[in-house]
């Protein structure tokens, strides 16, 4: 088949993992940008990264590329485009726009500009115009400008790829699906010892690495996908991709999810349920503080409260108690934690071995390492269980708390320059450019702040365990473990 170009997206922080999954996938040409990577491959390959990939959001097709200055030249370039190729005059359709250009200033007029150019090509050949839908159009088109360089694509999507179809219900401030996994394959865990998130919410940590354990595709629990509607798409080629499950495999070890309230156990058990999973995954009501000792070799990795969203009485006082839990309840272990705040991490009272910038949702975290060992710390270094940091997915910027240390070293050699604002704890924080410090959380301050970033629209959950044919009604056939598609038509 003939290899074209396409774009994965997904959050700032995840592009080296969403390359790798693309390699691993058979990509070509694999480029990484911000918050996306570039790639080629023919359209089983798109089908595949729809289907298969865990950190992306969705699967852009570009289809045209020009230079233009203004939205009335967007738009006549737009309207000479033959639109018959990719829709009929009865499809519904949107376009979303990106723009970062002083020469564009509205990135809403800009895709209504597209969108004129679309209705008006119908306008002019049948006297008709097609219909625009905001809520599920058949079509989605999206315009990316950066300065005078334009870029039209097609989204092969859809939903963006996180709404997974197993998320029944959810607690407050849910993790997001492609960070949880992520997070996980970061971590390099792999399924080959024990699993555990202590505050699992409605447990999306334990799901998404009950998926990567036993290597199901997270596409399986979808409803469909936007490259179903298009013109040329190949129901028999996806039909093959959806049913081989020749890659999967057996989980010899155990996942567990714990938490302290008992109604986010009973969410957690039916979002599992929704995916096949719940003979795997074992959920039980239980707090943090009692966190039992571990024998083998266990790997923790969790999403604690912030105190954004979810306020907690005394923040510091969780953080203090999850370092105390990690030192002796888990020798011999590694756990990950992700937080937004500074003073966090300090009050767990370990010393971390990674720390790597992420984004949940518009808020700066970070993703901090800490191996768990037993004796003096240098001794532990010395051995044979030095840690590889190599292997370690790593952002190529520096990290937060290092731009706040240099901060904090100028200021030290300018007496000209007025200080750092302290908190509780007697740490500095970096400051904008006027000199006043960042606006101040519940609980402590955040790395840094973010400018003209709005945060990622909150999901309410929910959607179809299993994937319907579009005639007849009839659900697919499924296992005990896991559905898959009906090869019927």
């Amino acid at each position: 088949m003939t290899e074209f170009e396409m774009i994965a997206k997904t959050f700032q922080g995840l592009e080296e993992i969403l390359a790798k999954e693309l390699i691993d996938l058979g990509a070509n040409g694999v480029a990484i940008g911000n918050r996306m990577v570039s790639f080629k491959g023919d359209k089983a390959l798109m089908y595949k990264a729809n289907f298969h990939l865990r950190t992306a959001i969705r699967i852009l097709k570009p289809f045209l590329h020009f230079k233009a200055d203004s939205a009335d030249e967007v738009y006549e370039i737009c309207r000479k485009v033959d639109w018959e190729k990719y829709m009929d005059l009865s499809d519904s359709f949107a376009v979303d726009s990106v723009v970062y250009s002083e020469d564009f200033r509205h990135s809403k007029f800009v895709a209504y500009r597209v969108k004129d150019a679309i209705a008006d090509y119908f306008r002019d050949k049948y006297g008709k115009r097609p219909n625009v839908s905001v809520a599920n159009p058949d079509l989605t088109f999206h315009i990316h400008i950066s300065h005078d360089d334009c870029s039209l694509s097609l989204d092969s999507s859809g939903e963006s790829l996180h709404k997974r179809g197993y998320r029944q219900e959810a607690m407050e401030a849910p993790l997001n699906e492609v960070l949880a996994a992520g997070m996980i394959l970061m971590s390099g865990w792999d399924g080959k010892s024990d699993f555990v998130d202590p505050m699992c919410g409605s447990g999306t940590i334990p799901i998404e690495a009950a998926l990567i354990a036993k290597n199901m595709a997270p596409g399986l629990f979808r409803s469909s996908f936007a490259f179903e509607k298009w013109k040329d798409f190949d129901r028999d080629l996806f039909e093959e991709i959806y049913n081989d499950d020749s890659q999967e495999r057996e989980f010899e070890f155990s996942i567990r999810g714990y938490d302290k309230d008992p109604k986010a156990i009973l969410t957690a058990k039916r979002n599992a349920k929704a995916a096949g999973l719940l003979d795997t995954i074992h959920f039980e009501q239980r707090d943090f503080k009692d966190f039992e000792p571990v024998r083998e070799r266990t790997v923790i990795i969790t999403n604690p409260p912030y105190g954004e969203r979810l306020v907690e009485d005394d923040l510091l006082g969780l953080y203090e108690m999850i370092g105390e839990r990690l030192k002796h309840a888990l020798i011999g272990g590694e756990a990950w934690i992700i937080s937004y705040h500074y003073e966090c991490f300090d009050k767990i009272g370990l010393k971390p071995s990674a720390k790597i910038p992420l984004f949940n949702g518009a808020l700066p975290c970070e993703l901090r390492k800490y191996e768990i060992f037993d004796g003096r710390y240098n001794d532990f270094r010395g051995g044979d269980k030095r840690l590889k940091k190599d292997d370690l997915p790593t952002r190529r910027s520096s990290t937060l708390r290092h731009k706040a240390r240099l901060a904090e070293k100028q200021e030290a050699r300018s007496n000209e320059e007025k200080p750092f604002r302290k908190t509780e704890g007697g740490k500095p924080f970096h400051k904008t450019e006027e000199h006043k410090p960042y606006r101040k959380t519940e609980g402590g301050k955040p790395f840094h702040k973010t400018e003209g970033k709005k945060p990622f629209r909150k999901t309410e959950g929910g959607g179809k365990p299993f994937r319907k044919s579009e005639g007849g009604g009839k659900p697919f056939r499924k296992t005990d473990k896991k559905p898959f598609r009906n090869n019927k038509k």
